[in-house]
């Protein structure tokens, strides 16, 4: 009895071991409704069309969070939201502009630097046409309650300016732009317009010249993503948009309609010297187009690097399947190889619903954070939710997807094709993950009002364990609970036998007798 006990205990054991090692579920940390950011969201009277977030935290004070915003109407603008309670309030810093007649400020982006300086990138925009006259950079040393006088960094048509702190080196920048040649009505008038990158190693007060990012080969290149890896290694994501002139050209003149028939690549280009010569390599061969889209404004593939070793992530939108699908693809060499894009999205394939513009993030831990807009629940392919799901196994599976939004949001809702904006914006730590999007509840198509909208999400105790812990406990697991079973089958089999074995015994002492 006591080795039947002891086996059962050695399964149950084993089976909580296997329950440890293979992480459950995700769960939102819901107190309430989708929190806002912006301060007018309450506001029917504020129409602003917030989009496009980039959200980050500072590596000196863990609950110092910026987000940066672009502003789409009704006038061209930027915003800066900052919290010191981990993003459980907000509050707006406005972003002191260059002293010009009437500048428009626009497509701002955040960083902290590694000694918890916060800096902020943007252009201004000038003439009839909105083109970018300059790029500037403010910053501030007091978390973003206060910000410093603008520094010019760049010059004209300046577009898809995107900046990124070194995560280790303080004071050390970089920025990523397309450098454009020739601009018209919602399009690039010339081909060969490359993408740039330049480097500050003292805080944005001087830069090196632009070293070019992109293949020169390649004629129309796009939409540009930079992330830096644990030992400085340099990658930007781009978009090979191919012989695409419905886009590039303007030709589709901003109006709905199909999208580009042929296919694009998306190409990373990796630098090991700081950012003075890049090489290439090829992620995705025949990316298939899902929407049109205006080129000054592109939607961003994500990128995200894992903090522990080369491995490197990509994701974007597809339409091989007949509508849009989420996709990952996977270097595990800092990016010269590709594992071939999986299916992320965990919809029937073909249902005609539209799961659109992955954000990716790589929790100190190794666990992998994919957030995207999600149609799945309208089969009218109209309204959107935000979805996560996550992976603890490097991106070879994911979790079931998991709602984010508290109430769906009409997608039409926005400024014609910029639609939802160019990305999301998504932070991991090892204990959960915050999430942020443009949401347009409270706007109608006469307003085109988009607010911004954040959720918490925790993990839970088991997905926290570090991946060696988990290996171990896994055959550990197996281990104790494969020895569990063999004594709890040899004490069945005993007691199965136990009476044949007592009636021999009986008579063998009776025949003795």
């Amino acid at each position: 009895m006591l080795a039947a006990a002891g086996a059962a205990v050695a399964a149950g054991v084993g089976a909580m071991l296997l329950s440890l090692a293979f992480p459950g579920h995700v769960s939102v940390s819901r107190t309430g409704p989708n929190v806002p950011v912006n301060a007018g969201a309450g506001d029917l009277l504020d129409i602003s069309a917030q989009n496009s977030p980039t959200l980050v935290r500072n590596p000196v004070d863990g609950a110092n969070l910026a987000i940066a915003d672009r502003i789409d109407s009704p006038r061209f603008a930027c915003a800066l939201h900052i919290s010191h309670d981990r993003g459980a309030t907000w509050s707006p810093t406005p972003i002191r502009l260059p002293r010009a007649r009437a500048p428009k400020c626009y497509a701002p982006d955040v960083a902290f630097g590694a000694d918890g300086t916060l800096y902020v990138s943007f252009v201004t925009l000038s003439g009839l046409g909105n083109v970018p006259g300059a790029a500037w950079i403010v910053s501030s040393r007091d978390g973003g309650r206060t910000l410093g006088a603008p520094v010019r960094v760049l010059g004209p048509l300046t577009f898809q300016l995107r900046l990124v702190a070194d995560p280790v080196v303080p004071r050390r920048l970089y920025l990523v732009w397309l450098k454009a040649s020739g601009v018209g009505l919602l399009q690039l008038t010339r081909t060969g317009n490359p993408i740039v990158m330049s480097r500050s190693d003292d805080g944005g007060a001087t830069w090196r010249p632009p070293a070019r990012v992109s293949d020169p080969s390649l004629p129309r290149v796009d939409a540009g993503s930079l992330a830096v890896g644990p030992r400085g290694q340099l990658s930007v994501l781009y978009l090979d948009l191919g012989d695409d002139r419905l886009d590039y050209a303007g030709a589709h003149a901003g109006q709905d309609g199909p999208p580009y028939q042929g296919a694009w690549r998306l190409v990373l280009a990796r630098s090991r010297d700081g950012g003075s010569t890049w090489t290439q390599s090829l992620v995705e061969p025949s990316l298939v187009p899902t929407e049109r889209f205006i080129v000054f404004i592109p939607p961003f593939p994500s990128l995200a690097a894992d903090p522990r070793s080369d491995r490197l992530y990509a994701a974007f939108q597809d339409g091989r399947l007949g509508d849009s699908d989420v996709r990952l693809w996977t270097s595990t060499d800092a990016g010269e190889s590709w594992r071939a894009g999986g299916r992320v999205n965990d919809t029937p394939p073909r249902d005609r619903t539209s799961q659109y513009l992955p954000r990716l993030a790589v929790a100190p831990d190794g666990r992998l954070d994919v957030i995207y807009y999600d149609r799945r629940a309208d089969p009218r392919n109209v309204d959107d939710d935000v979805t996560l799901q996550s992976s603890f196994d490097e991106g070879r599976s994911f979790t079931g997807a998991l709602r984010l939004t508290d109430r769906s949001f009409d997608a039409r809702i926005g400024s014609g094709l910029a639609g939802l904006g160019s990305r999301l914006a998504l932070l991991s730590t090892d204990s959960g993950a915050l999430a942020v999007w443009s949401d347009t509840r409270a706007g109608t198509s006469v307003s085109h009002k988009q607010d911004l909208a954040r959720q918490l999400v925790s993990v839970d105790r088991a997905a926290r364990l570090s991946p060696p812990l988990r290996s171990a406990l896994r055959y550990g697991g197996l281990a104790v609970g494969v020895i569990g079973l063999i004594l709890l089958f040899a004490a069945a089999t005993d007691r199965r036998r136990g009476p044949a074995r007592d009636a021999a015994r009986a008579e063998a002492s009776s025949s003795d007798g």
